[in-house]
């Protein structure tokens, strides 16, 4: 396995650790260089009162596909969102939303990414952009593991 290969499968591992993704989205992630995608799959814990998934959801896995996007190149430390912009395009309230993220720009200390929401049929749900920062918390072990 590359080193670029074991970086993006720790990614992902780290990712499934996290708390929030365990015992509420429970989603699956795929990481890859300059790119991540994020499936959830619909449930009613999901919705708001309307029986569609909450907004709070789209943007979750708007961001968390764009923050891996990003986190894909940044071998060494965490990444840290400074501004995350959504556009709710159609609600969803059963099947599957896949988040597809990418990296657009990079410089020497600022990341752009981009991520598009879709269900199951390919039609697009919300779309997502992102800035994004070197953190100078290290990823090592301790970052997404309890």
């Amino acid at each position: 396995m590359s080193g670029l290969e074991e970086h993006c499968r720790r990614l992902e591992r780290m990712y499934h650790g996290a708390p929030i993704n365990e015992q509420i989205f429970r989603p699956a992630i795929r990481v890859s260089e300059g790119r991540a995608e994020v499936t959830v799959t619909v449930r009613p814990a999901l919705h708001h009162a309307a029986h569609a998934v909450h907004g709070s959801v789209y943007f979750k896995s708007l961001d968390d596909a764009a923050f891996f996007a990003v986190n894909s190149v940044v071998p060494d430390v965490f990444v840290l969102t400074v501004s995350f912009n959504i556009v709710l395009l159609r609600p969803i309230a059963e099947g599957v939303m896949t988040s597809e993220g990418r990296l657009v720009h990079q410089s020497r200390t600022l990341f752009v990414a981009e991520s598009t929401l879709l269900n199951s049929e390919g039609k697009q749900l919300g779309r997502g952009s992102g800035t994004f920062v070197r953190s100078t918390i290290p990823l090592d072990e301790k970052v997404g593991y309890r």
